[in-house]
């Protein structure tokens, strides 16, 4: 399956911000909500609601809600090898 350019440029881009990798590797052990992300990046809820949209547009996660909360996971095994990539890559 060839990859189209529009969204290999949206996964690029999404990988392409310091605070979006750490969402990404907090999420890879797991499902966690809103209210646990900011705190473990060190910004404010807001802005990692940005980044969070971003991730979900690029397709590497998605979310859940359960009542209130909102509860984000990773979208696929391949997100996953996709990081353990880059991590063999640094």
């Amino acid at each position: 399956m060839k990859i189209e350019e529009r969204d290999a440029a949206e996964i690029f881009k999404a990988l392409a911000d310091t605070n979006r990798l750490k969402i990404l590797e907090f999420l890879l052990d797991g499902e966690r909500c809103v209210c646990e992300i900011f705190p473990h990046i060190g910004t404010s809820q807001s802005n990692v609601s940005q980044h969070l949209k971003v991730l979900r547009n690029a397709g590497l996660i998605d979310f859940r809600k359960e009542g209130k909360k909102i509860i984000y996971h990773v979208t696929s095994t391949e997100v996953v090898e996709m990081m353990e990539c880059v991590d063999k890559l640094i």
